[in-house]
């Protein structure tokens, strides 16, 4: 959806405006930086420490006496906020990789908490660290209680579809490998605006040079090019039973039974409409698929 360059220019504002910056990119973390909070943490201040050239080793100031987020917590109002004068952006993007694991919603929680405390305490050492979080829109599948999450604080940037002239640009950049108008319109039907499903769907027929009638037999197919992203919705969404039957309704016709179970499907990008009652598949691509494995 292009969070990572969005997340880059904001640090890159922050930097024109007098602020320090620092950059987490947790699809670079190994597997054994998963393994708990405590080794996670200890990579972000690292991380931290050498980005901003602190000349401190996070290992010396952690104590096993405290738990993870106190040590986190205890570093960075010390040896970080205490050490520099100016504010500081910390860029955190790929934090997908945080669903996934037991305790990610300790480390969202503790985010959630600084938050709080720069509403608290707006002159504290917190009041001087903003927080850019780059996610993927089926974060939202994982989210159960909004009292502990920060993507219901703070000021949210929502990347939206492309329009269908947007399409006809793209498909021209592309060297116009869908050729009429007419299918240039089938396939806005098909994928929407998703900015990733147009993309890919256009990589598509430009390298293998596909006829219309074929991309879209092939589109919802779990072995075909959509395949990977497919089956990682299904996934996220079949983890929560109760959402499940959610969208099994909206597939049906049916509306969907409330305002929260509506916001979380709309946020993760499931569906679309204004009010639970005009819930829809937000593409027939979504649409086609979901009502063959849920249906």
């Amino acid at each position: 959806m292009g969070k990572t360059s969005l997340l880059a220019r904001g640090m890159r504002f922050a930097r024109e405006q007098g602020s320090r910056s620092v950059a987490t990119d947790l699809q670079k973390f190994n597997a054994d930086s998963f393994k708990t909070a405590d080794c996670l943490y200890r990579t972000m201040a690292e991380s931290i420490a050498d980005q901003l050239e602190l000349g401190v080793d996070p290992a010396q100031t952690w104590d096993s006496r405290r738990g993870p987020n106190a040590n986190l917590e205890r570093f960075l109002r010390r040896e970080v906020l205490g050490k520099i004068d100016q504010p500081l952006f910390w860029g955190l993007d790929e934090v997908d990789r945080l669903f996934v694991t037991p305790f990610g919603s300790e480390v969202f929680g503790l985010l959630r908490s600084w938050h709080n405390e720069r509403a608290l305490d707006p002159s504290g050492p917190w009041s001087r660290l903003t927080i850019g979080i780059a996610y993927a829109t089926e974060a939202h599948l994982f989210i159960t209680d909004i009292n502990q999450s920060p993507f219901n604080v703070g000021t949210r940037l929502v990347l939206e579809d492309f329009t269908p002239a947007q399409v006809a640009e793209m498909n021209r950049r592309y060297g116009n490998p869908i050729k009429s108008d007419e299918e240039l319109t089938r396939f806005y039907r098909l994928v929407g605006g998703h900015p990733y499903l147009v993309r890919r769907g256009l990589d598509e027929f430009a390298r293998r040079k596909i006829s219309f009638d074929a991309f879209e037999q092939q589109a919802a197919r779990d072995e075909a090019f959509y395949g990977d992203h497919l089956r990682r919705i299904l996934v996220l969404l079949v983890r929560d039973n109760e959402l499940t039957e959610v969208m099994r309704g909206v597939l049906s016709g049916q509306p969907c039974p409330s305002s929260e179970s509506f916001d979380r499907l709309r946020s993760a990008g499931l569906v679309t409409g204004h009010i639970p009652e005009e819930a829809r598949p937000r593409c027939r691509l979504y649409a086609s698929y979901l009502r063959r494995h849920l249906l």
